[in-house]
């Protein structure tokens, strides 16, 4: 009996320490909680949800979580590439690196929403010409769309980290034997010193991401442009707040002001338009909570 109490208190106090490690890691303790969030809030839906209802959110979460996943991938690719040529272009033919800076922030310039609905314009008229017509290239094309005006922020990245590490030492050291200048960039500064700060960014560009997409979804299917239709688009959690049932859903929360009594109705009564707006807030809450968790964890 003494032993099994020893033995008790022992597992309990390393289930603590566990605990409370665990918890001081940020990124992972709201990593959980977003996972173990969207699990309650889709069995609630099951639960009180209509099929129809919960099959476009199903196909909206997924749509919207599977363009940014895309935005992250994209944004890295052309981040990278433009960042060798820069850095190619800037020791070979520095006329051309002012060209390529201008095109750069030319695109910086550009408001981003207002440069997406520009992209969404064109896909379009891409749809009606049959040019796009598969729905996983025009996600594809979306991811794109979103990718050519925040991957700037990996561009910024690299450009300092190699800026900063080819004043050091064993840059030229390296160089010195023999080693490449594109093995020391790709290996030694972009691959092993900074990895970590690549995941912090592709974190902060995937909440980007989803709220950009949510935006321009949003604005697209409340009628602000005439040339896109919301039919045309796949179906996103942005898309899905404008419907007219998700709008009432969420007016109804405003009469709750009035109303106390009211709100108990809410997840039964209005749980489509509440849900779309819970999973975005939700969503980009637990993102941003990642990112500085994650941020934190580096510094130390």
């Amino acid at each position: 009996m003494i032993i099994g109490n020893v033995l008790m208190k022992q597992l309990t106090k390393k289930i603590i320490s566990y605990m409370r490690e665990f918890y001081h890691q940020k990124d992972w303790f709201w990593l959980t909680i977003w996972l173990i969030g969207i699990v309650v809030i889709g069995v609630w839906n099951i639960l009180f949800l209509n099929p129809p209802a919960m099959a476009q959110i199903k196909s909206g979460f997924f749509n919207t979580i599977t363009i940014s996943i895309l935005v992250i991938f994209f944004s890295a690719i052309l981040g990278w590439g433009i960042t060798l040529l820069d850095h190619w272009l800037e020791r070979k033919y520095p006329e051309l690196q002012i060209i390529l800076s201008f095109f750069v922030n030319l695109i910086r310039s550009i408001p981003q929403i207002v440069g997406i609905l520009i992209g969404y314009v064109f896909l379009a008229t891409f749809i009606r010409l049959n040019i796009i017509s598969s729905p996983y290239l025009i996600l594809i094309y979306m991811a794109l769309i979103i990718a050519l005006f925040v991957f700037t922020e990996i561009f910024d990245l690299l450009r300092e980290r190699i800026a900063y590490f080819s004043r050091l030492d064993f840059f030229d050291a390296m160089r010195v034997c023999g080693i490449s200048e594109r093995y020391i960039i790709n290996r030694e500064i972009i691959l092993r010193s900074s990895l970590m700060q690549m995941i912090n960014k592709m974190i902060a560009i995937f909440g980007a991401a989803i709220f950009l997409l949510c935006s321009v979804d949003f604005i697209i299917s409340v009628g602000l442009s005439t040339d896109v239709s919301s039919v045309d688009l796949p179906v996103t959690l942005g898309s899905l707040l404008a419907k007219i049932d998700s709008k009432q859903d969420i007016l109804a929360i405003g009469y709750t002001l009035t109303h106390w009594d009211y709100i108990v109705r809410l997840p039964f009564e209005h749980l489509q338009g509440i849900t779309i707006a819970l999973l975005i807030i939700f969503t980009l809450l637990c993102i941003y909570h990642i990112g500085n968790g994650f941020a934190r964890r580096l510094s130390t």
